[in-house]
């Protein structure tokens, strides 16, 4: 199994990062605005768009306020297994460390999902800076 770890420094209170993380079916408008182009919340899952077109069905596994943090599983796409989680915390001065993770199956797609959470984490940093 493939295990991805994105990571990047946003200089946001990490209040406001973990609100935007909870904010489950806004992901394309409060979290990763231009990765991904839409969200539809369909039966408490959220079917995701990104900006290559490519489309998931993803479903909440937990949601932790307190640690924000945030576990999700693609269950409808290319992936045998997937499940990802974000964290934020704060970095020690006030501004938001943000960890993203994610175990896959096939490894063969691994490649291609490291290069869709780079593009994603940056995504979220350029959001959440602009906010």
């Amino acid at each position: 199994m493939a295990y991805i770890l994105e990571s990047t420094h946003i200089d946001v209170p990490p209040a406001a990062a973990g609100d935007a993380l909870r904010a489950w079916g806004a992901l394309h408008t409060r979290l990763a605005s231009g990765f991904v182009t839409d969200t539809v919340l369909d039966r408490g899952d959220r079917v995701v768009t990104f900006c290559d077109g490519s489309v998931v069905r993803e479903r909440l596994d937990s949601c932790d306020e307190h640690a924000h943090r945030l576990a999700w599983s693609i269950v409808d796409g290319p992936y045998l297994h997937h499940h990802a989680s974000a964290q934020v915390s704060d970095d020690g001065h006030g501004a938001t460390d943000f960890v993203w993770i994610a175990d896959v199956l096939p490894d063969t797609l691994a490649e291609r999902t490291a290069q869709m959470m780079r593009l994603g984490i940056e995504a979220v940093r350029r959001t959440l800076d602009t906010r």
